[in-house]
């Protein structure tokens, strides 16, 4: 018991609790505290931006070979495909099968279009193909990290660790300060962790008091159905995608607990990039693939976004007895596969990017989205849960696909040894050992 108080995952549920019973009995109180999970995530976002540079950057340098990072991204491009088409299948199947929305009858003239006005102009510059690939291309290089943009990030960090690798020996005294600022950056990320109690805790009181403790439990039928969805997803379509690869994912999901339980408090999965990335790293995995893997999957890989995304098609198709055809059907897919991509870094995502999948199927209506808006913090709970779970599984499928990854030093840290125990960076005295290599507690 003393061991659970003493973790990172034992204070963090203790703050989960404490944050429901202050939201409870003292409402104004809570919605009050707001500030400390808006502060911790402006923290987390100040330094992921360069440590997704230093990681990237880094593991492109000690690559060495151009070819090898090109045939990673290229087989992460496709897994991701693959699992978003699963996704979104599985969001539309269950969505059929139990039918949240039969039943309501909702008239679109009862519906308040004000409350949409923010996310539809949002959704407006996703319509424009064009737009949004050249969206992809920082104005300048300090503007992608000002901005916090993973994706430009990501971009500018390829170009500058393929010109590092090129450029060999004569760049290696810069491609040395970037292995030492990653470590800095690292350290930074340690200390702000510390404070992720102190983030769930105001995060989920100031929910708990905004919307009331019927709303933890009483969130609906297209919530239930969602989190069925995604533990589906989780279970079986990731289960048996870790079983072929030699892992079980549950074990995973244990390794990762105390991550997993900071986004079920924040309802924000960047909140954990950097620490996740160092676990996957001292887990076995070569951190050239981390490097390109992870930061990719934050916009390509969103396999609870994907679920969300035509189940929450289908409800309001449902809610408003709008009939839908297979056509009708197959363009949602279609559809989603492509906006899905962008929704990392926009303010409410998820309602922006199905105004923006509505938009373009119009047999159903676009206002209908006022019906899920009172909900979709909570459905965006499981849907960070998921698109973290969904991308360290792909992380791990590449590596084993290319050979990156240490099994033997993977499975004994999946099985808990106590010799390959996590330690966080405020916690190291020497440097963290390189991927693959023997690496003890310290």
């Amino acid at each position: 018991m003393l061991k659970f108080f003493n973790s990172l995952f034992g204070r963090v549920v203790i703050a989960l609790v404490a944050g429901i019973v202050i939201g409870a009995l003292f409402p104004h109180f809570a919605q009050s505290l707001r500030p400390l999970g808006d502060g911790f995530l402006k923290l987390i976002k100040m330094v992921i931006g360069p440590i997704v540079f230093c990681v990237v950057v880094g593991g492109m340098a000690h690559a060495g070979d151009l070819k090898k990072v090109g045939r990673v991204g290229l087989k992460a491009v496709v897994y991701f495909e693959a699992m978003t088409t699963i996704a979104l299948l599985i969001g539309a199947v269950l969505a059929y099968a139990t039918r949240p929305g039969v039943g309501m009858n909702i008239d679109l003239h009862s519906l308040d279009a004000a409350s949409l006005s923010t996310y539809t102009e949002h959704a407006k510059s996703l319509k424009d193909t064009a737009a949004f690939l050249l969206k992809i291309i920082p104005e300048t290089a300090t503007d992608a990290f000002a901005k916090g943009d993973i994706l430009q990030i990501l971009v500018f960090s390829v170009l500058f660790g393929s010109a590092l690798s090129l450029l060999g020996e004569k760049a290696q005294r810069v491609g040395s300060l970037i292995d030492e600022l990653a470590q800095v950056f690292f350290r930074v990320m340690g200390f702000i962790i510390k404070l992720a109690p102190l983030g769930v805790l105001g995060a989920i009181a100031f929910t708990t008091g905004t919307y009331g403790v019927e709303s933890l439990k009483q969130l609906g039928m297209l919530v239930i159905v969602f989190y069925a969805s995604c533990i589906v997803f989780v279970a079986v379509v990731l289960g048996i995608v870790m079983r072929l690869a030699g892992f079980n994912v549950f074990k995973l999901i244990r390794y990762l607990r105390e991550e997993l339980s900071i986004v079920l408090g924040t309802a924000s999965s960047d909140a954990v990039l950097p620490q996740v990335m160092r676990k996957l790293e001292w887990m076995g995995v070569k951190d050239s693939t981390v490097g390109l893997v992870i930061p990719t999957g934050y916009s390509f890989n969103l396999d609870g976004f994907s679920i969300y995304l035509t189940l929450a098609v289908i409800f309001i198709a449902q809610a408003t007895n709008t009939p839908l055809s297979i056509h009708d059907l197959i363009v949602v897919v279609l559809v989603s596969l492509i906006t899905s991509k962008g929704a990392h870094g926009i303010p409410g995502s998820a309602i922006v990017i199905l105004a923006a999948t509505l938009s373009a199927i119009p047999a159903i209506p676009v206002l209908g989205l006022v019906l899920i808006l009172p909900v979709d913090w909570f459905v965006g709970i499981a849907r960070a849960l998921t698109n973290l779970i969904g991308n360290c599984v792909a992380t791990v499928v590449v590596a084993v696909w290319e050979n990156d990854i240490d099994k033997a030093r993977a499975r004994r840290v999946l099985n808990q040894d106590a010799d390959l125990r996590f330690v966080p960076a405020s916690a190291e005295s020497t440097p963290r050992p390189a991927s693959g290599e023997p690496a003890h507690a310290i």
